[in-house]
């Protein structure tokens, strides 16, 4: 998984990172099994098999890292003011319900920044400042929350059987001792 700023690492883990990959160039042309390799590395098999594609294609050098991830459009004062235009919700923004949707959030960007990014990139951005999905509870306009904490109280436990019946039971399908 690749994460802003390196993965997180600092420049001297960056560079021995590096020093890693390139090194399974030698191992690559040895003709070392991949198991090996990543069990020597603590590496999955997987991106073993990707970097020997890549080495197999380019080489060595097609063996270095891409680099971070490109950086978003949306800066972080922006997000700062994006966060103020979403706490005054979307019927301020001409929807009629109380969801926010990505494709509302892109709009709303689209319209207060100028800037045009996927419903992916709304993701990443919301997701890096600490924004999570959330579900709505959907609940009847009409919904007595009084009456229906009364019925849950008063009412449910008379109406519900006991679920199932105390004593001894067998899981066998067949009654017991007959042959």
């Amino acid at each position: 998984m690749r994460y802003a700023q390196g993965g997180g690492l600092t420049a001297e883990r960056q560079v021995q990172r590096e020093q890693v990959r390139s090194g399974t160039g030698v191992r690559f042309a040895r003709g070392e099994r991949a198991l090996v390799i990543a069990r020597d590395l603590r590496v999955s098999e997987r991106s073993v098999e990707r970097w020997r594609r890549a080495w197999r294609e380019g080489g060595v050098e097609a063996l270095r890292s891409v680099g971070p991830p490109k950086a978003s459009k949306v800066s972080d004062e922006q997000f700062t003011l994006l966060e103020v235009e979403l706490g005054r919700g979307p019927t301020a923004h001409g929807w009629e319900d109380q969801r926010w949707t990505l494709e509302r959030v892109r709009a709303v960007i689209e319209r207060r920044f100028r800037l045009v990014c996927s419903v992916a990139g709304v993701w990443r951005v919301l997701h890096r400042h600490g924004w999570s999905w959330q579900s709505p509870a959907r609940r009847a306009v009409e919904r007595d929350e009084d009456a229906v904490g009364l019925w849950k109280k008063d009412v449910c436990p008379q109406v519900e059987a006991p679920r199932r019946r105390s004593g001894l039971g067998s899981s066998l399908r067949t009654r017991p001792g007959s042959r």
